[in-house]
């Protein structure tokens, strides 16, 4: 791994991003160290960390930032939290959400196996007292997998969010390889009980560049639909480190363009397709 000849490779001149600055950027970067909070924008090394926070968006990392699992695209970092979780964090972002003037904002965590409900608890105590704090926010939750359990999903989704994201990462047959203890039934299961309670859009997002077809990904956009899903993003896999998995194909903004039209023939409501996208990238649309 550590001569992984795909790391060092020149990527494509559509990939280039722009370097994190402005004002909003700074003041959201200043609020975080402050208040001691976690971003995916940071810990996933998102590659539009610069458009986001500059214009005054961000999405927020809850219940730690070590994940229970060790998926081979994630740059999270992976342990056994022992349990420890801090409930003073829910006051503190609703506190920095309304010092920051923010009107929508996307909450994501580490997966919590070591909880005995996943932090279900934590979550809806989370996005509750955001919503007692900011009253005018709009929220999306993007969560993990629960394990399946309909009742700890549900304590998410009861709790009032405007949209509730669960992703896929990946086709089916690249799953085992791609995720760690996450299974395909499981996410789709997750995804449907969302869509089945009739108080939340479903959303999902999927990555391209880890080996899979067009024919695969086609196919999982068809899972998608099945269960309700009516969100989907698309974006391109980049390797964060040596150490994780490697880029099998830059995909082409053409590409990137078929499957956005392919999907909305599909029936999908909202689709952001491009090799820069990820799960919370333009979410405030989607509402």
């Amino acid at each position: 791994m550590e001569n992984n000849p795909s790391f060092a490779q020149r990527k494509p001149d559509w990939l280039k991003i722009s370097l994190p600055r402005g004002k909003e950027y700074l003041s959201i970067k200043d609020i975080v160290a402050k208040k001691k909070l976690n971003t995916i924008c940071v810990s996933g090394k998102c590659p539009n960390m610069a458009e986001c926070w500059g214009r005054g968006t961000a999405t927020f990392m809850i219940l730690g930032d070590v994940c229970t699992r060790a998926c081979k695209f994630c740059n999270v970092k992976t342990g056994n939290p022992g349990q420890v979780v801090d409930w003073d964090e829910p006051d503190r972002l609703a506190e920095s959400i309304k010092s920051l003037d923010l009107r929508h904002i996307v909450l994501t965590s580490v997966d919590r196996d070591d909880l005995p409900d996943g932090g279900a608890e934590f979550w809806a105590t989370t996005v509750r007292r955001i919503k007692e704090v900011n009253p005018n926010v709009t929220i999306e939750t993007l969560i993990p997998d629960f394990n399946g359990v309909e009742e700890h999903i549900n304590a998410v989704i009861d709790s009032g969010p405007n949209i509730v994201s669960h992703n896929m990462e990946t086709v089916r047959s690249l799953t085992p390889k791609v995720r760690s203890r996450a299974k395909y039934e499981v996410s789709l299961k997750t995804i449907q009980i969302v869509a089945n309670s009739g108080k939340t859009g479903a959303k999902s997002g999927v990555m391209v560049g880890l080996g899979e077809t067009e024919v695969e990904v086609l196919e999982t956009m068809d899972d998608l639909i099945g269960v309700g899903c009516e969100i989907l993003t698309i974006g391109q896999y980049l390797q964060p480190t040596k150490k994780h998995l490697a880029v099998e194909e830059y995909v082409t903004p053409k590409q990137f363009n078929i499957y956005k039209e392919k999907a909305l023939e599909k029936g999908f409501r909202f689709v952001e397709s491009g090799p820069l996208v990820r799960s919370s990238y333009h979410a405030e649309r989607q509402i």
